[in-house]
């Protein structure tokens, strides 16, 4: 083979090497490659119409002289080549070959061999789920292949170099292992195998401490395992490892420090001695009862203090407080605690217990506590004879004297001490005693218990004041008396009786009768002692009655007449209209009375009171009062449009809607409107009209404004027309709507403004020395008296060109010119000075 052909059927080779179906070019017949190895290569080939023998050529593409040719019957379509090369690429070639030896067809493809199989060196397991395979290198090999087998179950790893390790395996298990070589074109055969078993499994640990000074380990028995070997030792390196072999599955470390962090480490070895996979466990100790325990009572909050020695690895404290059924307990990280809400009266037996995560430790030798005596209860006062009090109460346990206070409500206090269980004091009337009783022992005093207060009895008001603030309301007061609790008025008549309770010094007697005289009396009252009843009373007279509006009538615009039930002949009768803009007042000893000028558009409130030597009645229910609204003062018309008027006006006082009419002999314009302006339609221009307008209330309350006439302006007139007159001059003729009036013509421009106002009765009206080239708008409106222009008559654009003579008119900025419209050959035929242009 010469060198180029090598050179390139190597690149073919690097190229096309991992194909394993090549086709021949169009003749149907194909090669597959279905199984490489290390030293052999498997294939197929399709059959072919004709072939009598297949004939298949290997050439090793790196290697010189190493070729396999093989031949086959037409009925044998695979092969295997086999005394390969490992790692090396071959060219294979196979031919369909009919009975004459003619090639009727060749296909051709690359395929590498596998890499050379692995030895493996040694196999071992260090855990107790993988086995560590170490095996010499392969030339070519890109990867391996591992498998662990055990029966049916296999499990494969692929590594890149040696020492390789399978994961995934069962403890104590023998497993077969082999390693193939592995590279592009395929996978090598298995390696010789190894049999290795993995390590035991570790034994899963269950750790307490059973006391402050020991720790006890268990675990399960463990597959395999002919033995176990457990170590301690503290977790902070001091000491000296404690260890033990054992074949059993518990052990009890003793002797060690308490509340300490050990670490302890187990492993199982199997009947050649090998150790298995180790577990490691952190345990404390559990701590020592705390030392030199102290308790501090304080009496006043009912608790007490409790400090100890701190317990070495302690993490927390509780500290029980036992008496009887009744435990108290607290909780602390500190070396004291305070145990709160302790009842008066008791024993407790008081201990600590330290703890940890490992446990507790026993509790402290119970300290014993005496609290305070309970209040004394059952206290009772009563007043034996006038200005002595006997107080009298139960005794309490752990109580071994008593001391009695009473405090009047003066501010004065005495006390009684004694080991019995009553005591006397002096009173007074009209006092109120708070009583209260303590015991003593040595922890300290008793707690306040209930305070008892007895009250003597109450003394009569003195000199009251009686005021009458309304006709059916008096009001009483008075000095406060000593003992009184509450006062009881009592206003009394022929009609019957009001009473009024209450604790001040003041009561207000309400819905008293009018124009009636009252017997009134102030009782001091104690819940103890009830009423004193020797107080003097006073005669009180209430004020006339309240009035009765009957009727209001309106007399005039502004004059109105009110109409009431007179109850008291004594009584003078004041009328009152308040309304937003002030008071209106009348006054009678009758029963009507007229107010005058009041505004219009106005609200009013009207009410009646009563004034006698008495006093004054409460007013009478008010009765509203409404006046019609008010005219406008100011109206305005305006002409919008020939036949629109607009008219507007100020606001009247009190009116909400407004009706406007304009009448005159050729007919009505109305409007109704809830604003101060309004459109007016269908107006005939040059006309006289009457105004009128009417103000309505809310309520509907109506008045009736008249204002002075109004005169439309003239029509404007019809028939605009423009007339040249020379080179720059225009005539504007109209048709006039009457003979008499005068209009004003309007020419506006780009290049100037004109106005011709001619006498009364003429309809045209001549404009000279007009600029020619430009376009003016024309509006000829009716001049009024005060030669004010109207603005709303119609508008019309004309041209005024400078080539001939013609003037042109246009529309919406679209300008039509006259020579426009007739043709040129006809202009000659007007030969005229004065040339008409029709709108």
């Amino acid at each position: 083979m010469r060198g180029s052909e090598r050179a390139s059927l190597e690149l073919i080779g690097l190229l096309l090497h991992s194909l394993e179906v090549v086709f021949s070019a169009n003749t149907g017949f194909s090669m597959s490659i279905y199984d490489v190895t290390s030293r052999s290569i498997y294939l197929r080939w399709s059959k072919f119409s004709g072939a009598s023998s297949y004939r298949v050529t290997a050439t090793a593409v790196n290697t010189v002289g190493h070729s396999l040719l093989a031949h086959f019957s037409d009925v044998t379509l695979k092969s295997t080549l086999t005394s390969l090369i490992p790692n090396t690429v071959y060219a294979i070639q196979a031919e369909a070959i009919d009975k004459n030896g003619i090639i009727l067809a060749e296909t051709q493809t690359m395929q590498s061999t596998a890499p050379d199989i692995p030895v493996i060196d040694q196999a071992y397991s260090k855990l107790s789920n993988s086995i560590t395979v170490e095996w010499r290198a392969v030339p070519g090999a890109t990867s391996y292949l591992l498998s662990a087998q055990d029966g049916d179950s296999c499990i494969e790893t692929v590594v890149t170099k040696s020492p390789g390790t399978v994961m995934g395996l069962e403890p104590a298990t023998c497993y077969r292992i082999t390693i193939r070589s592995v590279n592009a074109g395929g996978k090598s055969r298995p390696s010789p195998s190894r049999k290795t078993t993995t390590v035991l499994s570790a034994p899963i640990l269950s750790v307490s401490s059973p006391s402050y000074d020991s720790i006890a380990v268990s675990w399960k028995a463990v597959y395999m395992a002919v033995g176990f070997s457990v170590s301690l030792m503290r977790s902070d390196g001091l000491g000296r490892m404690l260890k033990q072999n054992t074949t059993n599955t518990s052990f009890i470390f003793s002797n060690l420090d308490p509340g300490t962090l050990y670490t302890i480490k187990a492993y199982a070895w199997n009947a050649n001695g090998l150790p298995g996979d180790d577990f490691t466990y952190n345990q404390r100790t559990s701590p020592k009862a705390p030392a030199d325990v102290q308790v501090a009572f304080n009496s006043g909050v009912l608790r007490a203090i409790v400090s100890w020695m701190p317990a070495e690895g302690a993490l927390t404290y509780s500290v029980t407080a036992s008496s009887g059924l009744l435990k108290l307990k607290c909780n602390t990280t500190s070396s004291s605690c305070i145990i709160p809400s302790l009842q008066c009266g008791s024993e407790y037996s008081v201990s600590v217990t330290a703890h940890n995560d490992a446990g507790s430790s026993n509790p402290t030798d119970a300290v014993s506590l005496k609290t305070i005596p309970c209040a004394p209860g059952n206290i009772s006062t009563e007043e034996d004879e006038r200005g002595n009090l006997l107080v009298s109460w139960s005794r309490v346990n752990f109580g071994h004297y008593y001391v009695v206070f009473v405090k009047s409500d003066d501010g004065l206090e005495v006390y009684c001490n004694t080991s019995h269980t009553q005591c006397h004091f002096q009173s007074d009337c009209g006092f109120t005693y708070f009583i209260s009783v303590f015991a003593y022992n040595k922890a300290g005093q008793s707690p306040l218990g209930d305070v008892f207060n007895y009250t003597t009895a109450p003394c009569c008001p003195s000199n009251f004041r009686a005021v009458l603030v309304s006709s059916d309301t008096v009001e009483v007061s008075w000095s406060p008396v000593r003992g009184a609790e509450m006062y009881e008025t009592k206003a009394a008549s022929w009609r019957g009786t009001v009473l009024c309770n209450d604790t001040a010094t003041a009561c207000t007697l309400s819905a008293l009768r009018c124009n009636t005289r009252y017997n009134v009396t102030v009782y001091s009252f104690s819940e103890a002692r009830g009423s004193n009843t020797s107080c003097a009373s006073k005669y009180v007279a209430t004020a006339p009655c309240s009035p009765e509006i009957k009727n209001i009538s309106k007399e005039a615009l502004s004059v109105i007449s009110v109409h009431w039930q007179s109850n008291n002949e004594e009584a003078t009768y004041i009328v009152t209209a308040r309304g937003e803009t002030g008071l209106w007042h009348c006054t009678s000893s009758g029963n009507s009375c007229t107010l005058i000028n009041l505004p219009c558009g106005s609200a009013f409130s009207v009410s009646v009171i009563a004034r006698s030597p008495a006093g004054q009645s409460l007013p009478s229910y008010s009765v509203p009062l409404e006046t019609a609204p008010c005219c406008p003062n100011d109206l305005t018309l305006t002409q919008v449009t020939q036949s629109v008027t607009n008219i507007s006006w100020s606001i009247g006082m009190g009116a909400q809607t407004y009706a406007t009419t304009l009448e005159s002999p050729k007919g009505q314009a109305k409007c109704r409107t809830l604003k101060n302006y309004c459109l007016l339609g269908c107006i005939t221009c040059g006309t006289n009209y009457t105004v009128s307008l009417k103000a309505i209330s809310e309520t509907g309350l109506t008045s009736y404004c008249t204002y002075q006439g109004y005169s439309s302006s003239a029509c404007c007139p019809s028939g605009v027309k423009l007339y040249r007159l020379g080179s720059n001059g225009i005539r504007v003729y109209w048709r006039a709507s009457e003979e008499t009036i005068s209009y004003i013509t309007d020419l506006c421009g780009s290049k100037g403004n004109f106005t011709c106002t001619p006498s009364s009765g003429v309809s045209y009206c001549d404009i000279t020395e007009i600029p020619c080239g430009d376009v003016y708008t024309v509006v000829v409106s009716p001049a009024t008296d005060k030669r004010l222009k109207l603005t709303f008559c119609p508008k019309k654009i004309y041209s005024v060109t400078c080539s001939g003579s013609s003037v042109g008119m246009g529309k919406n900025t679209q300008y039509i010119h006259f020579n426009s419209h007739v043709h040129r050959s006809m202009l000659a035929l007007y030969k005229i000075k004065l040339q008409i242009i029709y709108t």
